[in-house]
């Protein structure tokens, strides 16, 4: 039985996942008092995830796949999934209270199936030796509809000022209604809200069924350490997207 929670951070691309993703970790540390351990998969192909937590990180599983595949076709009788076990340690970079895996660009050309369905087994695995597993999704569905997001207890769907966040959640929504993936509780997020808008997003958000349950304001300071190659997780406790991110947490824990 898998012993902690899985918290997926879905929706537009551009949304904020990412910022969203790394405050997680910071503020489920700081409520649980850092007696934790959390597994934080970087899944979307842009892998900012690293610089967002200030981390440096150079192998991917996407890297892993490309040579196990190279090794396959000289040699028919490998045995991959062996093979990744063994490699997947060297790619893991392990801070004080958290790991970071990070999945890296998305399939080739070829049948990259089997390697797939694998790296999906590995990560089962490994969710099960965390007492949280946060999954930073690329920007698309393909973590759903491709099954790589399986037995979610939470999925924040994250919208902004736009229609196309709407329509993406809305897919997101069908979706997991649809597939065989068990989404135990959906939360919608607004995010990046200029002061004044948050009652248009929440009204705009209702008019299609979605009960937005946070808003976050828009935090200059983002963008700013964004531009100065400064990690999101030193933002100051009392930042806007802090606050509201904090707010989250406690609600989930």
């Amino acid at each position: 039985m898998r012993k902690g929670k899985i918290i997926a951070v879905a929706g537009k691309g551009g949304t904020g996942k990412t910022a969203i993703s790394a405050l997680l970790i910071r503020e489920i540390l700081k409520l649980a008092g850092q007696d934790i351990c959390i597994l934080a998969i970087d899944a979307d192909a842009d892998s900012n995830l690293p610089d967002a937590l200030g981390i440096a990180c150079d192998k991917t599983t996407g890297d892993i796949r490309e040579s196990l595949l190279e090794e396959k076709q000289r040699d028919v009788t490998l045995d991959v999934r062996a093979q990744f076990e063994g490699k997947i340690a060297e790619i893991i970079e392990e801070e004080e209270y958290y790991d970071l895996l990070v999945m890296g660009r998305p399939e080739g050309q070829g049948c990259y199936c089997p390697v797939n369905h694998i790296i999906r087994l590995i990560i089962d695995t490994l969710t099960k030796n965390y007492d949280y597993t946060i999954i930073d999704c690329e920007a698309g569905l393909e973590h759903l509809s491709r099954r790589t997001t399986m037995d979610v207890d939470v999925m924040l769907v994250v919208l902004d000022t736009t229609l196309k966040s709407i329509k993406t959640a809305l897919r997101l929504r069908k979706i997991a209604g649809e597939i065989d993936v068990d989404v135990k509780k959906l939360i919608y997020i607004a995010n990046k809200i200029p002061e004044g808008a948050e009652a248009r997003i929440i009204a705009e958000a209702e008019k299609h069924d979605l009960d937005i349950e946070e808003v976050i304001p828009f935090d200059p300071l983002i963008p700013e350490y964004d531009f100065k190659g400064m990690p999101i997780v030193d933002l100051p406790g009392d930042a806007p997207s802090v606050v509201s991110v904090r707010r989250i947490v406690e609600r989930i824990m």
